[in-house]
């Protein structure tokens, strides 16, 4: 007996001394994958020494003798803190992570290389001025100097069992790719081939009906707002007359997807001088995106000699994309600026008309061309490669089939080589607004609405792209032939047609991925999905309720958590249910009468307006989406505008010819969408009073390895899943998972009172003191310093002799 324990201690011993040293190997290993912080490393690259020194949130300041050799650094840094998430960037832009992942990611893939953006970035790359190629060759050569000097591999690799790949240069370009694909829809625009379905079943002014802007939210900073929607009568459109129309919405209700979904956004505004305290002009940026660990953006500080500088210096600070060497958003001193996504228009469908006795050629203004044919290998890892054929035309790549089996081309700026390039480093050296905006339409980037502000008080706006398509003889909502002469795409627009706006009478303006503009100018920049503009008529106001600015007063107005948005449906709601003798609603009624007015994580009132707007647009949408489904089982509502006018508008005007038959009037659907919220959240433990906004708007941002790792190891990877205030249709802006990438607020040459806050952290590395760092207090909406504080360690890059 005594022999036996023996051994089965010694055995339960050296089990544990196993999984001692696994341990103690794998945090070596990591360990080994960390930046190095301080010291002296010699190599081949800059010209001068260079400093990077980071304070406690891990912010690098790069201080050089020359901008190339501050590029340099800052590939340097961006590789040692953040390689695997580049990587993952330019993978995801070429349609090429399956190499990395495996099998699981082959749709993804699939769907990338379609655009085949590596060799868009490669033409790109050899058409970019030599000054700008040259810049990508500098950061291109501190990204690999740092991946080398790193003692082990980025852990991400350790556990994937791969390789880092070398940086190239025209990688670069994929990452600015990735960020197209992102704000871009993906490079699909699915939203117009949604349309056309709708256009193709529904008469065309039931179509235009449900598709119309809401102008009661609208708020553009030019230009009058659109005219309110027309409800079609009985003559245009019966929803009594159609067959099938009760027993199959029931089915579409079922199935369908919720109406407010996260859209890649941002919230941006800016105040003139006469309205701060400094005199100098403030900004205000957040831009929504999807959140992860580490944060998209990395904070850095750029210091470097520059004639065009006031002192002979240049000082900026804000954060840059890790994969480019572009200050993205930030102050220099004179200026400062930021961006939002401008959902303008900027892909198009094109009918390919295929010559009839020859399918490889196709119909062209001059006559017949030929059908480029690609054969895309997209490798595998540990299965055989996948073959994709690419069918490629004039106009891009053949991606969809029209409602008619037509197939389709997608005619993108992201796919043009010449939309990449590095002008946006321009903004680093610009002196004032004006200067700025002079810059904007050389932009090599998605179409954003620029905003600047500068130290002399000045402010203006801007459309920030070198790639505003020219249209000519056709309806650039639906697809079209562009085989006719003189139709399609004929140009770019010149900077001189560009919309731009400076200094408006009442030193204010805003932007929030709404309708901007009217007139010639809303023609030229087209609708691609605006938002329905309660963020921006809510920043409006909020920015009209003051007339004394500091920075902490514009993150107040970021952190602006009111539901005027709702307002209206919680009165709806009250008027529905005014004098109903039922339990469960009674109790809905008391839960939703004393109206908070704002979406905090406790707000069970929120919760409940919330979930009754969205059974109400189910409800009286799902008819008409049954309609078209019978045709195009695919069909979903068009995004990321959504169908708030037309419902509004139906539920006010309650018109018969557009109620669901199997409701007998309008409150009849109103009290169904009641019940519905009582009866499924009613069911769920606590019932309705337990049932708070915070439950269901957490903040979900993970590392994108988590879910390869066991349970409890993925959820320290993790930031806390803490549960958050906001919503889609309010200046904060959260949900699971997406939000604000960053808030930065500053007035130009007062740098030291700005701030900048950014969830997710600095590093990639668990056991860097960067990873998280800064995560809580933008949590928790508290005022992270925007300049770097006393520095925490001091790393300087030599320059190897001879």
């Amino acid at each position: 007996m005594k022999t036996r324990f023996r051994w089965f201690r010694a055995g339960l011993l050296l089990l544990l001394l196993i999984v001692l040293c696994a341990v103690g190997a794998g945090w070596w290993l990591l360990a080994g994958s960390r930046a190095q912080l301080d010291g002296r490393q010699v190599l081949a690259g800059p010209g001068h020494p260079v400093t990077i020194s980071r304070d406690a949130l891990g912010t690098a300041t790069i201080s050089g003798q020359s901008r190339d050799d501050i590029s340099f650094a800052l590939g340097y840094v961006h590789a040692q803190e953040r390689f695997f998430p580049m990587d993952l960037m330019r993978r995801m832009a070429a349609g090429e992570l399956s190499e990395l992942v495996g099998a699981a990611a082959l749709p993804t893939d699939i769907d990338h290389r379609r655009q085949r953006l590596r060799a868009v970035a490669a033409a790109a790359y050899a058409a970019l001025p030599p000054e700008q190629r040259h810049m990508l060759d500098v950061y291109r050569d501190g990204v690999n100097a740092g991946l080398a000097h790193l003692r082990e591999k980025p852990w991400e690799y350790l556990l994937l069992g791969t390789q880092p790949q070398a940086w190239r240069s025209e990688d670069s370009l994929l990452v600015i790719g990735a960020m197209y694909l992102d704000l871009n829809g993906d490079g699909k625009n699915e939203r117009k081939l949604q349309i056309a379905q709708l256009h193709t079943v529904l008469p065309a002014g039931m179509a235009d009906f449900l598709l119309s802007p809401d102008p009661n939210w609208e708020a553009p900073l030019k230009g009058s707002v659109s005219p309110s929607p027309v409800v079609p009568g009985a003559d245009v459109y019966d929803l009594r007359q159609q067959a099938h129309a009760a027993g199959d919405s029931k089915l579409v209700y079922a199935a369908a997807a919720p109406v407010d979904i996260a859209y890649p956004g941002s919230n941006s505004f800016a105040v003139a001088g006469n309205l701060t305290r400094s005199g100098a002009a403030i900004i205000a940026n957040d831009m929504h995106l999807g959140l992860r660990v580490p944060d998209i953006w990395f904070r850095a500080r750029l210091r470097y000699p520059d004639a065009s500088a006031p002192n002979g210096q240049r000082d900026a600070v804000g954060v840059t994309l890790p994969g480019t060497p572009a200050l993205v958003v930030g102050s220099n001193g004179q200026i400062a600026w930021g961006f939002t996504n401008s959902y303008g228009d900027w892909s198009d469908w094109v009918r390919v008309l295929r010559d009839p006795h020859d399918p490889g050629r196709y119909k062209v203004p001059e006559g017949w061309a030929t059908i480029d044919k690609h054969d895309e290998v997209i490798a595998i890892k540990g299965a055989p490669p996948h073959h994709l054929e690419v069918d490629e035309t004039r106009w891009g790549p053949i991606l969809a089939k029209d409602t008619d089996g037509t197939p389709l081309a997608l005619a993108w700026i992201g796919n043009q080589p010449h939309g990449y390039n590095l002008a946006m480093m321009q903004l680093e050296h610009a002196a004032n607004v004006s200067a700025a905006l002079d810059i904007a339409p050389q932009l090599g980037m998605p179409p954003q609405n620029l905003l600047v502000a500068d130290s002399a008080g000045h402010i203006g706006w801007s459309i920030a792209s070198n790639s505003i398509p020219l249209r000519s003889s056709f309806d650039p909502q639906l697809p079209a032939d562009w085989s006719q002469p003189n139709s399609g795409w004929t140009g770019w627009a010149a900077p001189a047609q560009y919309p731009r706006i400076e200094n408006p009478a009442d030193g204010r303006l805003w932007t929030a991925n709404n309708r901007t503009v009217g007139g010639d100018d809303f023609a030229l920049l087209g609708n691609g999905g605006q938002d329905v503009g309660a963020r921006a008529q809510q920043i409006r106001d909020d920015l009209h309720a003051h007339s004394d600015f500091a920075p902490g007063n514009a993150l107040d107005i970021q952190l602006d958590n009111h539901a005027l948005f709702l307002t209206r449906w919680q009165q709806l709601l009250q008027q529905t249910l005014a004098n109903v003798d039922d339990p469960a609603l009674n109790s809905l009624r008391q839960l939703t009468a004393a109206w908070r007015n704002e979406a905090a994580p406790d707000s069970v009132d929120y919760r409940l307006v919330h979930a009754f707007r969205e059974e109400v647009h189910k409800l009286v949408l799902a008819p008409f989406a049954a309609q078209i489904q019978r045709r195009f089982p695919d069909f979903e509502w068009p995004g990321p505008g959504n169908q708030e006018a037309a419902v509004w508008a139906m539920v006010q005007q309650q018109p018969a010819n557009l109620l669901d038959p199997r409701y007998h009037d309008w409150r009849a659907l109103l009290l169904q969408a009641a019940h519905n919220v009582a009866d499924t959240l009613g069911q769920q433990p606590g019932g309705l009073a337990a049932r708070n906004w915070g439950e269901v708007n957490h903040a979900k941002i993970d590392h994108p390895l988590a879910r390869a790792l066991p349970a409890l190891v993925g959820r320290l990877l993790n930031m806390p899943d803490d549960e958050l205030p906001g919503d889609h249709n309010m200046p904060r802006v959260a949900g699971p998972g997406f939000g604000a990438s960053e808030r930065f607020d500053v007035a130009p040459g007062h740098e030291d009172q700005g701030i900048l806050e950014m969830p997710g952290g600095q590093s990639d590395n668990p056991l860097s003191p960067f990873y998280g760092a800064g995560h809580e207090d933008w949590v928790h909406g508290r005022p992270t310093p925007l300049r770097p504080g006393s520095d925490q360690h001091t790393l300087v890059l030599e320059p190897a002799s001879g």
